[in-house]
């Protein structure tokens, strides 16, 4: 019953007449011999450690000491936000969550630790702002889960691998389906979010300052989270992929694969190699 790709997954849903969510629960419960129930209880579990690592806790800093407080600063505003209120919601709970991991406080490796805070950000604020039921957001989650377990299984999910593209890039993917499932959308039109998150994070490098997932991981989640809901709103307003999600997929892995091994978290390329990343670095080590 498993799902090879997303076009497989897709066609399951539609020949099935069931929605993604639900094809990629009835796969979980076949493969781990359980209920869809006690399925079910696991994501609901883990959405609930989700929302607890969104809370907004003042100026924290981050166990190297590069990042901490920027959730707080964005929620307060002081009177300068300029952007619309979901888009600042996203940004702060996206933040928030990779603080927490930052300040090595308890999160959900969505799909990984360095990318934690996309999905929680991008689907807490669309479900707040749809008045979403619990249950309906952990339907998302399923849809998001899928679209991971092609992509891990097909690409990758680590940096070490193949750059930020396969954890932020992934995470963009995974965030998009979610919230296309949602708001309602299609089957095709959670393929076509997916691929429009993911085709615009092709290349992305993994360059952590120092080797900490700090800098630029923090903020970077910021931004992916923004960009996941970008790409489900231009999907679920019929906007398409030129290429396929698939196929999107084989090229970042492709590209992971040509990336040079600076760029993938060993902090020797990219801005981690740049002087002040350097200086930060040798201050981490001496303390």
């Amino acid at each position: 019953m498993n799902y090879q790709d997303i076009a497989q997954l897709i066609q399951m849903a539609l020949s099935q007449g069931k929605k993604v969510w639900e094809v990629v629960l009835d796969c979980e419960a076949e493969n781990q011999g359980c209920t869809r129930s006690q399925i079910m209880d696991r994501m609901r579990e883990r959405w609930r450690v989700m929302r607890e690592s969104m809370a907004i806790v003042g100026a924290r800093r981050s166990m190297g000491g590069l990042v901490g407080g920027e959730a707080s600063l964005l929620q307060s505003g002081d009177g300068r936000l300029f952007v619309g209120p979901l888009l600042v919601t996203v940004m702060t709970r996206a933040l928030a969550v990779a603080e927490a991991n930052a300040c090595m406080e308890r999160i959900v490796a969505a799909p990984t630790a360095g990318s934690c805070g996309i999905i929680p950000g991008a689907l807490s604020a669309v479900a707040e702002r749809m008045g979403a039921t619990e249950e309906q957001v952990l339907q998302a989650l399923f849809t998001a889960s899928g679209i991971g377990i092609v992509l891990a299984s097909n690409a990758s999910i680590s940096g070490a691998e193949g750059g930020c593209q396969a954890e932020c890039g992934s995470a963009a993917a995974m965030a998009a389906a979610g919230v296309v499932e949602l708001v309602g959308g299609d089957p095709q039109q959670i393929a076509e979010a997916a691929a429009l998150a993911l085709k615009n994070q092709l290349g992305l490098v993994c360059d952590p300052v120092g080797g900490l997932v700090e800098v630029p991981c923090v903020k970077r989640n910021a931004f992916t989270a923004v960009h996941a809901v970008v790409a489900a709103q231009m999907a679920v307003v019929g906007i398409k992929s030129v290429i396929p999600v698939d196929e999107v997929i084989s090229a970042m892995h492709q590209i992971g694969k040509a990336m040079p091994q600076e760029l993938k978290e060993t902090a020797e390329g990219g801005l981690a190699a740049t002087p002040t990343a350097r200086r930060l670095a040798n201050l981490e080590s001496e303390r």
